[in-house]
């Protein structure tokens, strides 16, 4: 038996886009032209001038191999609330009807103001479940969470310039988001096992727009608009974003969320970063605010929350259990 496999990727197919003009305000315009042009290709960009600094991301990885190389019994302590937060083991989630479960392990935590709280507002908010028997898992987590969320919102503020719209246009309810971030953890995967067995199988993000910061194992790939399957190898010093399901319905369809998938073939652990962007659950999803209100929008307009409930409702095995 063997791997799923992919081709390996030529320059052009993800661009590497600086984001320093966009960050400090010297340029970003042409930042914002750049990143409309990657938003309606392909959908994945390699993002360098980031400005995370690398002692936060490797804080944050210690952080999480620590975690995930404890005891199953410990980590069952926080096993995954119905509001999306805390441990969720491997097998818990699948990306299709028909698939075999994924063999990721994950650690979800959300948004939480200076004192901790987090707003009980909707299904998928509740508080953080932090771990007793690792203390320093919520200040590298959380420090973590503020810079990748501060990365999201100057990519935001580009794709609203790059769409000939204010630069706050996607942030004007985003002070109470519904954002996530996880540390998902891919063991070694068996050749064993089948073409058909997948770290996280081929799906498309639920959200707005998802920043993954890979380390230097691999395994990515991305279905390019020929239906083959490309590598989205790690670039260091990049972090790789991509256009999700909300932020593809907001421009109704011109911004492309794609399907991607993770094989682990490298026999080394691997792990990943990622936030999950989204506004406020009230945020009103609809392509007449970015084309006009005489434009018609291929879906109807929705809130951000209730389409999250919806998409983890189908995706997520525990939903609905405490």
């Amino acid at each position: 038996m063997s791997y799923a496999t992919a081709r390996k990727t030529s320059a052009d197919e993800i661009p590497v886009i600086d984001i320093t003009p966009l960050r400090d305000g010297t340029d970003p315009l042409a930042v914002a032209r750049a990143l409309h042009a990657a938003s309606t290709g392909l959908g994945f960009i390699y993002v360098q001038g980031h400005g995370i600094p690398d002692a936060v991301i490797d804080a944050a990885r210690a952080a999480a191999y620590d975690f995930f190389h404890a005891e199953p019994a410990l980590k069952e302590t926080i096993r995954v609330s119905s509001s999306h937060r805390g441990w969720l083991g491997q097998g818990g989630a699948k990306m299709q009807d028909d698939a075999k479960p994924d063999l990721k392990e994950s650690f979800i935590w959300g948004f939480q103001d200076a004192e901790g709280q987090t707003p009980d507002d909707h299904p998928l908010r509740g508080d953080n479940r932090w771990p007793a028997f690792q203390p320093g898992l919520e200040t590298a987590a959380m420090t973590y969470f503020v810079q990748a969320h501060e990365v999201a919102h100057h990519l935001m503020r580009g794709f609203a310039l790059g769409l000939d719209l204010d630069s706050d246009f996607f942030l004007k309810t985003a002070d109470k988001p519904l954002s996530r971030a996880s540390f998902v953890y891919y063991p070694p995967q068996d050749a064993a096992a089948g073409e058909d067995q997948f770290g996280v199988g081929p799906h498309t993000d639920f959200g707005v727009l998802t920043v993954l910061c890979q380390d230097n194992v691999g395994g990515l790939q991305v279905e390019d608009a020929k239906g083959e399957w490309i590598e989205a190898p790690p670039i260091p010093g990049t972090l790789l974003v991509n256009v999700a399901d909300l932020l593809s319905r907001w421009t109704d369809g011109a911004y492309k969320s794609t399907p991607h998938r993770v094989v682990n073939a490298s026999g080394r652990e691997r792990m990943s970063l990622v936030l999950a962007f989204d506004p406020n659950p009230e945020t009103l999803i609809d392509a007449r605010g970015v084309f006009g209100p005489d434009h018609v929008p291929a879906n109807d307009p929705i809130t951000c929350g209730d389409y999250l409930s919806w998409r983890f409702g189908k995706a997520f095995a525990y939903r609905g259990k405490a």
